[in-house]
Parts: C-alpha cells; sequence; structure tokens
C-alpha cells in the first residue's frame, strides 16, 4: 500500500539490539511501513536505527536527519539522507516532514522534539498533527502540562500517551483519516 504519509519518530540513541526498547522501536518502524507510510527520524543509531530496520525488513521507506554537529554517520537502514547544519534545522525538518510523530523513551534532544512539536500544535504555529507518546515514560509529563481533560495543552486531544506500538499506529491512523 502506498501513501504520502510520512511518520517521524523520536528516540534515544544509545538502545541496543536486545534492549527492550530497540525491539519497541523496532515494531514501530514494522507498523508504519505496513501501512504505507514514510518513516522519518534522525538516522543514527538506537530507537532511529532500530525504527528504520523495522521499515526497511517490512518493505518501507525511510528518511534519516542527518546533522554536521555529529560526527557520526547515519546508520544503514536510509533510504534517504537529508543533510543539516544544526540542530535547529534538524528539528524543523522532523517536524515539517512528520504527517504525525512517535516519541519513544529517550534524553534530552528526544524532549526537545516532543517540547517542539507539543509547542507548535498547542499555538496553532503548524498543522494539527498527532502525537503518539509511547510508554509510561512519558505519562509524569503529560500529566503535569495537562492536568485535567480539555487542558490546550494537550494540543486538543492531539498528543496523548499510548502503551504499546499498535496503539500508537492505531492513534495516527484515526487522526490521519479524520
Amino acid at each position: 500500500m502506498k501513501s504520502d504519509i510520512a511518520i517521524s519518530v523520536f528516540g534515544g540513541y544509545k538502545q541496543e539490539v536486545g534492549d527492550g526498547l530497540y525491539e519497541t522501536a523496532e515494531e514501530v518502524g514494522r507498523l508504519i511501513a505496513e501501512r504505507g507510510w514514510t518513516l522519518v527520524n534522525g538516522g543514527y543509531s538506537g530507537s532511529m536505527e532500530a525504527s528504520a530496520r523495522g521499515a526497511k525488513a517490512a518493505g518501507g521507506r525511510t528518511v534519516g536527519v542527518a546533522c554536521e554537529v555529529f560526527s557520526r554517520e547515519p546508520n544503514p537502514y536510509m533510504d534517504e539522507i537529508v543533510p543539516t547544519s544544526d540542530l535547529y534545522e534538524r528539528l524543523r525538518v522532523l517536524l515539517d516532514r512528520g504527517d504525525g510523530y512517535v516519541a519513544l523513551p529517550g534524553a534530552t534532544g528526544t524532549l526537545a522534539e516532543v517540547a517542539m512539536v507539543w509547542e507548535f500544535l498547542a499555538k496553532g504555529l503548524m498543522p494539527p498533527k498527532p502525537m503518539a507518546l509511547l510508554g509510561e515514560f512519558w505519562q509524569p509529563l503529560f500529566d503535569m502540562l495537562v492536568p485535567r481533560p480539555g487542558v490546550k495543552a494537550a494540543a486538543g486531544g492531539r498528543v496523548r500517551v499510548v502503551a504499546s506500538p499498535a496503539e500508537a499506529i492505531d492513534m495516527l491512523s484515526r487522526a490521519l483519516t479524520e
């Protein structure tokens, strides 16, 4: 199934094969590809490699957004590399290329990606797009920013914590077909 939809996946760079989070990211990539969507991510190791690996195993298309400030090479599962000169440009490309987003647990870079999407959605600075925060890792942040149902920080219900890769992809699919 061919589609023009692209999903940006955010996550950490330290996960390795055999790590449960690596396997989760791989499943996210596989499910994205099975929907016929393009996977877009930061292009390097850890969750980025795993999600791209999963997408490629399912016959999907992958785009890695590389950055000159990093001295490492993108992972081998990328069909296309989009070079950027700095982290601001990299973040902009990840946001612009995505029709929806999946955030896996990560560190400060992942938090910055999530915060930027959430802020742009909440302020109406980008078209309404769904973002799935995958796993209990994100629940404290969500609870802090959305203390009660209906608060604008939830970006009109576009940002949600989900329990599994399948739930993340289903949530995105529903939101993208509304």
